[in-house]
């Protein structure tokens, strides 16, 4: 696999430079498409070209860090681990307004994020989201990036996922090989959610899915009926590299 990493922050940024309006909308579909046959030239879909005033700090923030250019070593690294899978894909860094963005809700745009990227691979684009309601370092950023790329190899050997047991396995290919990983449950609470889950394993329904993955508050928060878990708690067994 070839990793090429696109720096996109700065795009961001300037966008943000342009008065709150028609005017800024109009530029972000102009750099986002293609003139004429809009099609996709840069995927930041998940950007709010509305976004508000909290948007150029959160920006100014990963362009201090340099996440641009810990994404591009990050890639470099992916590059080299994934050197015997196929395909040539070009990657970068979005910021996903899921703090004060109004259309975007967290839980159904993280579910999209990991598991319905498929017309972004067809495009040979791979867009890692940074979510404004996190604080971000040179490592968090770096994880996100490789999680993309293991991401991708595990899709282009095994297919997408659709049932809940297949989203766990990829997502822990993707997340035990971004690097070592601590569980956000503790033991307890993973023996309990990997019980709960066994019975749910062939779904593919997205109201139980999101429930599983990430708990009784994303279920309550979608109007989804609650499984009895803990936050993020299906994500933290896949991360503790339990799938079952």
């Amino acid at each position: 696999m070839k990793l090429e990493y696109v720096p996109l922050l700065k795009v961001q940024r300037d966008l943000y430079d342009i008065p709150r309006g028609f005017e800024r909308f109009r530029e972000y579909i102009r750099t986002m498409t293609e003139p004429g046959s809009g099609e996709l030239k840069v995927p930041l879909v998940a950007m709010n070209p509305m976004g508000k005033d909290h948007l150029p700090p959160f920006l100014d923030h990963l362009l201090a860090i340099d996440a641009d250019g810990v994404g591009a070593r990050a890639l470099a690294d992916a590059d080299a681990a994934l050197t015997d899978e196929a395909g040539d894909y070009r990657a970068c860094l979005v910021v996903s307004d899921d703090l004060k963005g109004g259309w975007t809700n967290r839980y159904a745009s993280e579910y999209s994020y990991r598991f319905e990227q498929r017309a972004f691979y067809r495009r040979a684009w791979l867009a890692a989201n940074l979510w404004t309601s996190e604080r971000y370092d040179a490592s968090t950023v770096r994880r996100e990036l490789l999680e993309c790329g293991y991401r991708v190899a595990y899709v282009q050997r095994h297919g997408p996922a659709h049932t809940l047991g297949e989203m766990l396995a990829q997502e822990r290919y993707a997340l035990r090989g971004a690097g070592p990983t601590t569980p956000t449950l503790d033991e307890d609470d993973l023996t309990y959610t990997s019980e709960v889950l066994r019975e749910y394993m062939s779904a593919t329904d997205r109201a139980t899915i999101i429930a599983a993955l990430f708990g009784d508050p994303a279920a309550r928060d979608l109007g989804y009926r609650p499984l009895g878990l803990s936050p993020r708690a299906g994500l933290a067994l896949a991360a503790a590299g339990s799938t079952s």
